[in-house]
């Protein structure tokens, strides 16, 4: 429910929210994934597109009654293959009206059980950026995407301006001074995109020394090298630095760029391989 309470709580209208409870097996989306009705539009989505039409039917009735419902779907049941769940997994889904004490939850970021599951709001996600150029700017809007709160740091007012930087916090202060002074921890992802020789280093050294959960830098392997030996005559230890930053996904432009810097992040923070799908078996959700 917390991965769509921006939009819930600026609905305007009565909702009905649908929230996935349990999932066994094979499914696309997670427990907790949750989306809403207000009678003609859909907030959200639960299962990939595969059982939201026989959910809206049973939120419709939960928006008409003010009565909760919980439903089961699964690909043993009749009305489940006439849906379309066919990726062999079973989801319970609870459905409830959106009400007064349930918007003051998520407006306060508070845990909400939900038909025996708790729903608890994601943690506190920030990437900061260092340097301020078309990479920046198209890894900014990505990561914002993903739900990042995203700060870019470049003391060069000229190319730190809200205009290039729409969806960010622009702070225009040498980056060593400002992450000194910031909040970093183990959910900050720091991304030097400078190529300034005059902070490169103490950056890194700075970020290398937090708690952030990532710390990478994007340049060529003489630019890598030449940071490496920088941050050992520092006396920083840098086996957790990802440079050059960024998987091996043939990117060359800003955009394409930006993918292959979040795939590492998300990499990173799950844990998980990045072998391709169809070179793996088992489950693909674990």
């Amino acid at each position: 429910m917390f991965e769509i309470a921006d939009r819930l709580l600026a609905a305007q209208r009565p909702l009905a929210v649908a929230t996935a409870v349990q999932i066994e097996g094979s499914a696309p989306r997670t427990v907790g994934t949750s989306m809403a009705f207000d009678g003609s539009a859909v907030i959200g989505s639960i299962a990939g597109g595969c059982v939201e039409g026989a959910v809206v039917e049973v939120a419709a009735r939960v928006l008409e009654t003010g009565v909760a419902e919980t439903v089961d779907f699964g690909v043993d049941d009749e009305t489940a293959m006439s849906v379309g769940l066919t990726c062999g997994g079973a989801i319970r889904v609870h459905v409830q009206p959106l009400t007064d004490a349930l918007r003051l939850a998520l407006a306060e970021g508070q845990p909400i059980e939900v038909c025996g599951y708790v729903d608890r709001p994601a943690p506190g996600r920030r990437m900061i950026i260092l340097g301020a150029m078309d990479f920046s700017a198209a890894l900014a809007i990505a990561a914002h995407a993903l739900g990042y709160r995203v700060t870019v740091c470049d003391p060069r007012s000229l190319f730190a301006t809200a205009e290039r930087f729409p969806v960010s916090e622009v702070v225009v202060e040498w980056p060593t001074t400002y992450l000194e002074r910031t909040a970093i921890d183990e959910n900050t992802v720091i991304c030097v995109l400078s190529h300034d020789w005059r902070f490169d280093a103490e950056a890194l050294a700075i970020a290398l020394r937090s708690p952030a959960g990532y710390v990478g830098a994007m340049g060529s392997r003489v630019t890598d090298a030449r940071r490496r030996a920088s941050l050992d005559e520092l006396g920083v230890d840098h086996g957790r630095l990802h440079s050059p930053i960024g998987l091996d996904l043939g990117a060359s432009t800003p955009a394409e760029t930006a993918v292959s810097i979040l795939a590492e992040v998300l990499a990173s923070r799950q844990g998980s391989t990045t072998e391709a799908l169809t070179e793996r078996s088992g489950a693909i959700h674990a």
